[in-house]
């Protein structure tokens, strides 16, 4: 049986280059915007953009439960892929929470690694993804479809 391994860095944000840190800095402001009544668990993500802005997004909690968006989805549905001006060329995800320990890094969800995935394939070109924690380290991937190897797209649904 083959092994599978990805290529990651763990790092502190005070070693990575300023614009990360800003970017990195971003998230963390967009969990103040989160709605997350129920599981306090406020998620904050950001994008910069090839135009070098960055745009945020946060976490919308509903009462029934699978009715709310996670934060790199509400910030995704936000830009559009096919506009160069808006390629992302790196994301950051961050949270706080009264509930959970906060030194461990937030990787996407499922559904949130295919739409980042999906932004990816849509703009042909990598996305380098920051999932940050509060009081600990920083993981990196340089390329968001190492988070999820054997992913479905279009080549799947394509005779």
């Amino acid at each position: 049986m083959e092994q599978f391994a990805f290529p990651f860095q763990q790092t502190t944000i005070a070693q990575l280059p300023a614009h990360i840190q800003e970017l990195i800095a971003e998230a963390s402001k967009a969990t103040h915007y989160a709605y997350a009544p129920y599981s306090q668990f406020h998620v904050g993500a950001a994008a910069l953009l090839a135009d070098g802005s960055i745009k945020t997004g946060s976490n919308h909690e509903n009462a029934s439960y699978p009715a709310g968006i996670c934060a790199e989805r509400g910030l995704l549905s936000g830009i559009n892929p096919l506009d160069k001006q808006q390629q992302i060329l790196a994301m950051a995800v961050n949270y706080t929470s009264n509930n959970a320990a906060n030194a461990t890094p937030l990787s996407p969800c499922g559904i949130c690694r295919q739409t980042i995935l999906e932004t990816q394939l849509a703009q042909n070109a990598p996305i380098a993804l920051y999932m940050c924690s509060p009081d600990g380290p920083v993981i990196y991937v340089e390329d968001a479809a190492h988070l999820l190897p054997f992913y479905f797209s279009s080549k799947n649904l394509n005779k």
